[in-house]
């Protein structure tokens, strides 16, 4: 069975970049009719926040990326320490006690001499004695996995074929001094366990993919088929990792954006599928390939959410938006011919309470001084009420009939000096909600 899993850290909000990783793996399992699994990566205790574990779920479920089971890592730190202890047991890991100063100084040592700047594996000559008088200066040190200085290969679902040396990569820490376990080996254990099948998540993960594909076999597990997803950009092709803070889901949400414009943009951003608004999430997973991404750094609008956003709002019932409708203060005898009205006008539902306060409350007239005394000749020729939908055909016939204005002459003074406004809604769905002038009638 295909299972995928999303495994955001607790330690912020949720922002696009996650929800890409995200929607991939939630629209391969369920297209495969798999297991989507939220898992909960909070080895880190210093950084990780319950507010922050709700606020994924919140999201998620506003989204309605439904999962079929949520994992903690921090329910699983004894399954982590038989993986460390087996790969001692093993020769795969070693411990380390260079400060990060040292470090440095290594790697700059190794540029200079125009070599790789990768870890040169000196805490392997300690001996046991030596690791006694560092533990005693410095205390416990890094645990590093040992990996085989040999090409590893996969093919990407989305890079395609992948091959790095692994002499060029650093044997990476996978345990802290303080005993703090890493993502590298929580997750390999993680996935091995649950029998994860496909991991998507973003190219930066790459180098990390190849040490964990090693970890993975060295612990006798089955690797997963990985892809990685391009990173986003800024429109002009800037950076996002300094904005993504502004891009977090529920920041896109109070401006309004709909999940389901959300979710069409992203679904298809970076593919060679065009980006197209869809009306439901059985459409988004029916059409959803990730071999049909590329891997060229992916731009990203966010201005580009609310057109679809617009649409999307278009498309809906009242039954769907009833409770914006009421929130906006329309009355609910009116709130069908008001959101037939409004529907087409608005960008987000928040748009509605200026709306409906037109219709209440009418609008500052905009009237030119060349246009004063046809507008009193029209309003004294507006008929008695109430307003329905033929009353503002009846009504400009019969000014026409009376001024010899027509067309744009005659029915754009009018609107301009019923709404302050040049454009909008339809005025004959309109003049029957505007409630001073059905006053005036």
């Amino acid at each position: 069975m295909t299972t995928t899993r999303f495994a955001p850290s607790p330690t912020g909000y949720i922002h696009v970049g996650n929800l890409r990783t995200a929607l991939m793996n939630y629209l391969i399992a369920r297209k495969a009719g798999g297991t989507f699994i939220l898992r909960i990566d909070d080895t880190d205790p210093e950084r990780s926040k319950e507010e922050y574990v709700d606020a994924i779920k919140q999201d998620m479920e506003w989204l309605g990326l439904h999962w079929d089971k949520v994992e903690r890592q921090s329910d699983r730190l004894d399954r982590y320490a038989e993986a460390a202890d087996k790969l001692r047991e093993m020769g795969r890991f070693y411990e380390a006690f260079e400060t990060p100063t040292e470090l440095d100084l290594k790697r700059k040592k190794q540029l200079n001499m125009g070599k790789p700047p990768v870890y040169d594996r000196a805490a392997l000559n300690l001996s046991d004695a030596e690791k006694e008088a560092l533990r005693a200066e410095r205390g416990n040190g890094v645990w590093r996995f040992k990996l085989d200085h040999e090409r590893i290969e996969w093919t990407d679902g989305i890079l395609g074929d992948i091959s790095i040396d692994a002499a060029s990569v650093s044997d990476p820490v996978l345990i802290r001094g303080d005993g703090q376990v890493l993502y590298t080996i929580a997750s390999v254990v993680d996935d091995t366990e649950m029998g994860v099948t496909d991991v998507v998540r973003g190219s930066d993960h790459v180098t990390n993919t190849a040490t964990q594909i090693q970890i993975i076999e060295a612990l006798g597990g089955n690797c997963p088929r990985f892809a990685h997803h391009s990173l986003l950009t800024g429109p002009q092709g800037e950076a996002l990792s300094k904005r993504l803070g502004t891009l977090a889901l529920r920041d896109l949400r109070e401006q309004g954006v709909q999940p389901m414009a959300l979710l069409s943009l992203m679904a298809r951003l970076g593919s060679s599928d065009p980006v197209e608004l869809r009306s439901d999430m059985a459409e988004l997973i029916e059409g959803f390939d990730v071999n049909r991404f590329g891997a060229a750094p992916t731009k990203f609008d966010v201005q580009d959410l609310f057109p679809l956003t617009a649409k999307h709002l278009q498309s809906l019932p009242l039954v769907d938006v009833a409770d914006a409708v009421a929130d906006a203060g329309v009355p609910s005898e009116l709130a069908a011919p008001f959101w037939a009205m409004a529907r087409e006008n608005i960008t987000t539902l928040a748009d509605l309470k200026g709306w409906w306060e037109l219709c209440r409350d009418g609008a500052e007239p905009m009237v030119a001084d060349e246009d004063r005394e046809f507008i009193a000749d029209a309003i004294a020729l507006l008929p008695e009420g109430p307003f329905d939908g033929e009353t503002w055909s009846i009504w400009t016939k019969a000014v026409k009939e009376a001024t010899g204005r027509k067309g744009k002459d005659l029915f754009m003074p009018l609107r301009k000096a019923l709404t302050g406004m040049e454009r909008g809604p339809e005025m004959a769905a309109l003049l029957p909600l505007m409630q001073v002038i059905r006053a005036r009638g």
